[in-house]
């Protein structure tokens, strides 16, 4: 890559970045909105158990009904001597 072809990615990227922060606004969590009704506040357990334990736990379930209920029969293990398979067949059918 060229210094011309560089400049133009760092300026794209910069730009790109500087137009974000400035276009995105601050959060800002004491001011309330006409409408907002929050609820009260998850604990540290009940924050873990929702966004740790939970997917982990749900993909466990999916991954192992997958496992459990796959009857797929093409993934049967396959000899990787199939030249010499062959000629033990071939050698046993004629005798």
């Amino acid at each position: 890559m060229d210094k011309k072809n560089a400049l133009r990615v760092g300026a794209l990227a910069a730009g790109t970045t500087l137009m974000m922060l400035l276009m995105s606004s601050p959060a800002l969590a004491l001011t309330r909105d006409d409408g907002d009704d929050p609820g009260p506040g998850l604990s540290v357990v009940e924050t873990l158990g929702l966004f740790v334990v939970a997917p982990i736990a749900l993909f466990l379930l999916i991954a192992g009904l997958t496992w459990v209920l796959d009857r797929s029969t093409d993934r049967e293990p396959t000899n990787k001597n199939k030249a010499a398979t062959k000629a033990t067949a071939k050698a046993d059918a004629k005798a």
